[in-house]
């Protein structure tokens, strides 16, 4: 019984997709519409689980859950935004120098990477900043954001991924 009511919302998760995706793309959260997507399916699926009982209208519920998500992730937006200036810092931390460069390359490097941390979206941004001079585990930083420590991993990769390409295209252009 609890594998079909699965397959019923994994169901009605694909058919309402698109729908969810758009509803947190209006509302502002359009990098991290995906995620909230996610997080509004596994939400459903737990409450299922936690009830032991089956939920009497699971459309509803999706749409509630839709809602709340919305509501905190826009309250988590208004709190979690991080000024450029506080980035050097970072930026200082993720640019791997050895001792042996002239500072005057490092300050290019930070310049460089500084632009690069400025054009992340918001949300990777604010991973970055919160691990690399926060100092903050994933786990810390998921519940800050509300989010999944998965998710944190996956802006964190994604932030690294981007400000090493961004590196490595600079000096292939040297």
């Amino acid at each position: 019984m609890a594998e079909q009511a699965k397959r019923r919302f994994a169901r009605m998760f694909a058919e309402h997709r698109p729908v969810l995706r758009g509803f947190f793309a209006r509302r502002g959260a359009h990098d991290e519409a995906d995620d909230l997507v996610q997080e509004t399916y596994l939400r459903l699926l737990r409450a299922h689980e936690a009830r032991g009982e089956a939920i009497a209208n699971p459309e509803a519920y999706l749409f509630t859950v839709a809602l709340n998500l919305a509501r905190e992730q826009a309250a988590r937006r208004r709190r979690v935004l991080v000024p450029i200036e506080e980035l050097e810092h970072v930026a200082a931390q993720l640019s791997d120098e050895d001792g042996a460069e002239r500072a005057a390359e490092r300050a290019q490097r930070r310049r460089r990477l500084q632009a690069v941390l400025a054009t992340l979206p918001e949300r990777t941004r604010a991973v970055l900043v919160m691990q690399h001079r926060d100092g903050l585990s994933y786990r810390q930083i998921a519940e800050r954001l509300g989010v999944s420590p998965h998710m944190v991993k996956k802006h964190v990769v994604r932030g690294l991924f981007l400000c090493r390409q961004a590196q490595q295209d600079d000096a292939e252009a040297e």
